[in-house]
C-alpha cells in the first residue's frame, strides 16, 4: 500500500522549553528523510509525534490512507523480561498484533457479530500485508543470515551486538507502508550496516529516520529536515546528506554575513544622528553666547544651521526606523570536550600471552598480543566476534582460563563501555557522578555536568531516566574531570549527535595517552589517527 504522512504547524515541547514549533514536512512514496540535530532537539519526540504515540501542542499528522501500516522502530531495542526472539520478532513487525486483531474478529465471526464479515475481512487484510502468512519461514532465514540467536532464547539474555542484529532482522522482515526509524545504525557492525542501508534505499515506501552516522546518511537519504535548538528553527533541505552540509554551512554565512550588514548599517546611521545632534546643540549654545552680535544676519543664519541639523537628525532616525530588522543568529552550544590527562604509565600497557577465554561454547584465542604506551588501536570486527571480551582480557576484568594476561604499572583508565552502563542506576545524576568524585563539591559536580548540556532538569532524574545519548554525555564529562593515560571508547558515537562526535575526534587528536577505539563508525575510523589496527573475527585476533 502507498502511504503519504503530511505534518503542518506541528509544535512540541518539554515543560516550558519549546523544542520546535511551526514545522510542515510531507513524506511520500519513495522519500527518505533524515532529522537531524544536537541531542535534545525533539527528534525522537517528533517521531513519535508522527507515528501517533504523542499528541502534538500546536498543528496536526494526518496519514493517508487512515489505516496504513506505520512502523515505528524505537532507538533501544525494548527487550521485555520473558520475550523470547520470536515473540520480539512478531511484535517488532506488528504481526503479533495483526494474529491477535485477526482473532478476536474470528470469535466474532463465529459468533455472529453485527458487521463482523467486514472487521475480519479487514484484519485478514492486514495480517497477510504485513506478512503474517510466512513470518516464520522468512524469520529462519533472516536469523541465519544475520547469526541471531534461536527463536526461543530470551531477548534479555542477549549481549548489546545480539541485540542489535535481533532488531535489523525484525526490521528486514517488517511490511509496512511507512517507517519511522530511530537511530537504526547503533550497535551494529559493517555486515549489519550494509544490509541496513541496502534495505532503506530499497524500499518503495516513505521513510522518517534518525541517525547520527554520517556516512549512513550519505548513502541513504534524499532528504533532511534541521532541528535547529540554537536558533529555535526548523530546517528542510532538498538533496542528500552532503548537499545539506554545503547548503547549511551557505545560509548560516549569509545569515551571519546579512546580520553584520544590518548592525554595520545600523551602527553608522546612529553614530551620524549623535553627531547631527551635537552640531545641532553646539551651533545653539553659540547662538546664545553670541545673543548680542548686533548682526541680525549672522544671527538668522546660526538659528537657521541649528535648524538644518536639527531636520537631519530626525531625518536619519526616520532611516534607523525603516530599517528591516535582522536578528543576530544565536551562538550554537557546543561541547568543549577536554580529556584530562594523567602522568604517563610504564612501557607496557597491557599484555596477553596465549590467552584464551571459553564462554558459553564461545572461544576467544589464544591470543599474543602487547599494547604499548602511547599505542592507539583500533579493533574493529562482526558483532560476536569477540571484541568486548577482548577488552575485558586486556583490562584485567576478566581471567584467562589459558595462558596469562597483564595490566602494566601505573594505568589510570578511562572508558566509555557501550551499554554506558556507569550511569544507569536508580542514584540521580549528580549522586552517581559526585560519587564517581568524592572529593569534588557538588555545586562544581554540577557546573561540569552543564557544560556538557546536562542541566538542573537533568542532574535530579534518576540516572536510568536519561537517553543514551545524556548518559554517553555525562561519561565523557567524566573523562575531562579525572585524569587517565589509557582511554577505552567502545562504539562511542552512539547516541552522541553529531557535532559531539566531532568534538569527540578532535579531543583524540590531541589525546598523547594510549588508546583502544572499538567503533563501526566509517568516517569516525577514518578520522581519529591510529597506529596500529586490529581485527577479531569469531575468536581469533589478528593484526591488519
Amino acid at each position: 500500500m502507498s502511504a503519504t504522512l503530511v505534518a503542518k504547524d506541528l509544535g512540541a515541547g518539554h515543560g516550558a522549553r519549546v523544542l520546535f514549533s511551526s514545522l510542515d514536512l510531507s513524506v511520500a512514496p519513495g522519500d527518505v528523510v533524515g532529522l537531524v540535530g544536537a541531542n535534545g532537539a525533539g527528534k525522537s519526540t517528533l517521531l513519535r509525534l508522527l507515528g501517533g504515540l504523542e499528541t502534538p501542542e500546536t498543528g496536526v499528522v494526518q496519514l493517508s490512507p487512515t489505516d496504513a501500516a506505520v512502523g515505528f522502530l524505537a532507538q533501544e531495542p525494548d527487550r521485555r523480561p520473558g520475550e523470547t526472539v520470536a515473540e520480539f520478532l512478531g511484535r517488532r513487525t506488528g504481526v503479533t498484533a495483526a494474529t491477535e486483531a485477526m482473532d478476536a474478529a474470528a470469535e466474532a465471526l463465529a459468533a455472529g457479530a453485527p458487521g463482523s464479515d467486514d472487521t475480519y475481512s479487514a484484519a485478514l487484510e492486514r495480517w497477510l500485508a504485513l506478512g503474517g502468512a510466512d513470518l516464520e519461514e522468512r524469520a529462519d532465514d533472516v536469523r541465519s543470515r544475520l547469526d541471531v540467536p534461536a527463536p526461543e532464547a530470551l531477548m534479555t539474555s542477549l549481549s548489546g551486538g545480539q541485540a542489535a542484529r535481533a532488531g535489523l532482522a525484525a526490521l528486514l522482515l517488517s511490511r509496512y507502508d511507512l517507517y519511522l526509524l530511530d537511530e537504526p545504525t547503533n550497535d551494529l557492525d559493517l555486515a549489519g550496516l550494509a544490509l541496513l542501508e541496502e534495505f532503506v534505499t530499497g524500499l518503495r515506501v516513505g521513510t522518517v529516520l534518525v541517525s547520527h552516522d554520517r556516512e549512513f546518511l550519505a548513502r541513504t537519504v534524499n532528504r533532511v529536515v534541521e532541528l535547529d535548538l540554537a536558533q529555535q528553527q526548523v530546517g528542510v533541505y532538498g538533496g542528500g546528506y552532503t548537499s545539506y552540509l554545503e547548503e547549511r554551512e551557505r545560509a548560516r554565512q549569509h545569515a551571519r554575513e546579512a546580520y553584520e550588514e544590518y548592525a554595520d548599517t545600523r551602527a553608522g546611521l546612529e553614530e551620524r544622528a549623535r553627531t547631527q545632534r551635537a552640531w545641532m546643540e553646539k551651533g545653539v549654545r553659540n547662538a546664545r553666547r553670541k545673543a548680542t552680535d548686533p548682526d541680525k544676519h549672522v544671527k538668522h543664519f546660526r538659528g537657521e544651521t541649528s535648524e538644518k541639523q536639527a531636520a537631519k537628525a530626525r531625518q536619519t532616525d526616520r532611516r534607523i526606523e525603516r530599517l528591516e530588522e535582522v536578528e543576530e543568529p544565536r551562538k550554537e552550544w557546543k561541547l568543549q570536550l577536554e580529556i584530562a590527562v594523567a602522568q604517563r604509565s610504564g612501557a607496557v600497557v597491557s599484555t596477553l600471552n596465549g590467552a584464551v577465554v571459553r564462554r558459553d561454547g564461545f572461544t576467544l584465542g589464544p591470543v599474543n598480543l602487547q599494547v604499548d604506551w602511547a599505542d592507539r588501536v583500533a579493533i574493529t570486527g562482526a558483532n560476536g566476534a569477540g571484541k568486548s571480551t577482548l577488552l575485558a582480557l586486556m583490562l584485567g576484568r576478566l581471567a584467562p582460563d589459558d595462558g596469562s594476561a597483564s595490566l602494566g604499572p601505573g594505568v589510570l583508565v578511562g572508558e566509555i563501555d557501550q551499554a554506558r552502563a556507569r550511569f544507569d542506576g536508580d542514584a540521580t545524576l549528580v549522586e552517581a557522578f559526585g560519587a564517581e568524585l568524592p572529593d569534588w563539591p557538588d555545586a562544581d559536580v554540577r557546573t561540569l555536568l552543564a557544560k556538557f548540556g546536562l542541566g538542573a532538569e537533568h542532574v535530579k532524574r534518576p540516572s536510568s531516566g536519561l537517553s543514551p545519548g545524556e548518559r554517553t554525555r555525562a561519561g565523557l564529562a567524566l573523562l575531562q574531570a579525572r585524569g587517565v593515560n589509557l582511554l577505552v571508547l567502545d562504539e562511542p558515537t552512539n547516541h552522541l549527535d553529531l557535532p559531539a562526535i566531532e568534538q569527540l575526534e578532535q579531543a583524540l587528536e590531541s589525546f598523547p595517552g594510549t588508546l583502544l577505539l572499538v567503533s563501526h563508525d566509517r568516517r569516525m575510523l577514518e578520522a581519529v589517527r591510529v597506529t596500529r589496527r586490529l581485527e577479531v573475527d569469531d575468536g581469533h585476533v589478528r593484526e591488519l
